[in-house]
């Protein structure tokens, strides 16, 4: 299973606001994103993009009760 298999988006209609999300993130790190970034430029990116999801989330769970 090659890495583009195991890395599906669970709502494809989503990619729009992940690649978003991702570029904003990037910017406000001054982080260039590609084959030639190092792996911790990109892990910053990757994680605070995780940070911010979960953040979403708490807040949609929190805003439905």
């Amino acid at each position: 299973m090659d890495q583009r298999e195991r890395n599906q988006l669970l709502v494809p209609k989503a990619e729009n606001a992940v690649n978003q999300l991702k570029e904003e993130i990037a910017a406000e790190y001054d982080v260039e994103l590609g084959a030639d970034t190092t792996a911790r430029e990109n892990g910053k990116v990757g994680g605070e993009m995780v940070k911010r999801m979960i953040q979403i989330a708490e807040e949609s769970m929190a805003n439905r009760k």
